[in-house]
């Protein structure tokens, strides 16, 4: 199908990417920050046999940017891919979902159960625990969020590629990272800046409480040097016995970015295993 136009019910519309055999059941894939549904086109070819679904989350990409911040809400957003998978007649999905997706993945797992049969997790976190961390990201988040609108996205991106957590980034090839910056670059200002006030880590309800309700098989990754998120993983998997975890060598925070095959690899074996 390629590229198809899906409005939910209060108008607002979604780019989605439709690749692969129909069927009722699908991959589907949900980026980062900043990112866009182009983040997971290497997986074509190394999931041919999967109705593979890409999606532009609210705010990136090609898909509409609203001006009003509470529209982004996770609680929206979760509701929204509800409305999407019922466009797209898909019975059950399997999520990809990195760091900011991933967030977006858990909750609709745990809004809608009964809709999922697999969980990819990525670099990603259930939510902060207490509410004074919940306060100081949102409050970080509302000054980065200002920054964007001030500065423009030149000036954030550059500044946004430069923080800790994309330092191994850094040892990408040239020509890598000049997609990667373009990629962030065709991003809509507004819809990051509300992305991050409505969605950000601290804006969600954290979901630490509700962890043990996750019954598919779950498969966690993490880069070795994002020590921050391996952690986090090592807790979620304590909590989920059955959950798999992976630790990629020679790779930060977007392991999707910076071992692309060997990402690949390890999810394709995941979904077939199961």
């Amino acid at each position: 199908m390629g590229t198809v136009n899906i409005t939910v019910s209060d108008g607002v519309r979604y780019a989605v990417a439709d690749e692969g055999p129909n069927a009722s059941e699908a991959v589907v894939c949900l980026h980062g920050f900043t990112g866009s549904k182009q983040s997971w086109t290497f997986l074509d070819e190394m999931l041919p046999d999967s109705r593979l679904i890409k999606i532009d989350c609210l705010g990136h990409g090609e898909t509409d940017a609203p001006l009003n911040g509470k529209r982004y809400s996770t609680s929206r957003q979760v509701s929204d891919l509800a409305e999407i998978f019922d466009q797209l007649k898909l019975h059950k999905v399997k999520l990809i979902g990195y760091s900011m997706g991933g967030r977006l993945a858990y909750s609709f797992a745990m809004t809608y159960p009964e809709r999922v049969s697999a969980l990819v997790l990525e670099s990603t976190t259930p939510g902060l625990k207490t509410l004074g961390e919940r306060r100081e990201r949102i409050m970080r988040d509302r000054k980065l969020a200002d920054f964007i609108l001030r500065d423009g996205l030149k000036a954030f991106v550059a500044y946004w590629e430069n923080i800790p957590l994309f330092s191994s980034q850094q040892r990408l090839a040239e020509d890598i990272r000049h997609r990667i910056r373009s990629g962030r670059l065709r991003n809509n200002k507004i819809g990051l800046a509300n992305s991050l006030t409505g969605m950000g880590t601290g804006s969600q309800p954290s979901l630490w409480s509700r962890v043990e309700e996750i019954d598919v098989p779950v498969l966690l990754i993490c880069g070795e040097w994002d020590e921050k998120f391996c952690a986090i993983n090592q807790e979620v998997h304590k909590m989920l016995p059955s959950s798999r975890i992976e630790i990629v060598p020679k790779a930060g925070h977007t392991v999707h970015v910076e071992q692309p095959r060997l990402f690949g690899k390890i999810v394709s074996e995941f979904l077939t295993s199961i």
